[in-house]
């Protein structure tokens, strides 16, 4: 199951519907071993296509950096479909290279970028293999009180 904040939920979604109608791609970082995601990170559709999304190298190249450097790992990979429902894509499921990732998909095919739901579905694909799974939408933590 993916459990995801509602900030971060929400950001996706705008993310996902600002882009329309190309696709938009992402990655929410997390610390490495927690399956926590907690730090949202749109990226370019270097692409710029309705129909595929592709990171750009040298933004990817540094965000793995980035992640190495602070002990986190992709806890969630997002991208949209802009005409299409919410599940992976041949090219997509080839495309998936992280086995503890969850890959979310994000339709914005009824509404594109106006008001009104999307569909926001979550996916563990391993060698090839698709599996759908629960979301469950919590709300942030509070930070502690000093």
């Amino acid at each position: 199951m993916l459990s995801i904040d509602r900030t971060t939920y929400d950001a996706i979604v705008a993310h996902a519907k600002k882009d329309h109608p190309d696709e938009a791609c992402g990655v929410v970082a997390g610390p490495e071993g927690s399956d926590r995601p907690e730090r949202f990170v749109p990226m370019t559709n270097a692409a710029r296509s309705p129909t595929f999304y592709e990171f750009d190298p040298a933004d990817l190249l540094s965000l793995y950096r980035e992640m190495d450097a602070r002990d986190e790992e992709p806890v969630v990979v997002y991208h949209s479909h802009t005409s299409t429902e919410a599940y992976p894509s041949r090219t997509d499921i080839g495309l998936a290279m992280e086995p503890n990732a969850h890959y979310v998909l994000v339709s914005t095919r009824e509404h594109g970028n106006s008001e009104g739901p999307v569909e926001f579905r979550s996916y563990k694909i391993v060698d090839g293999e698709v599996t759908e799974e629960d979301v469950a939408v919590v709300q942030p933590a509070e930070a502690p009180k000093e």
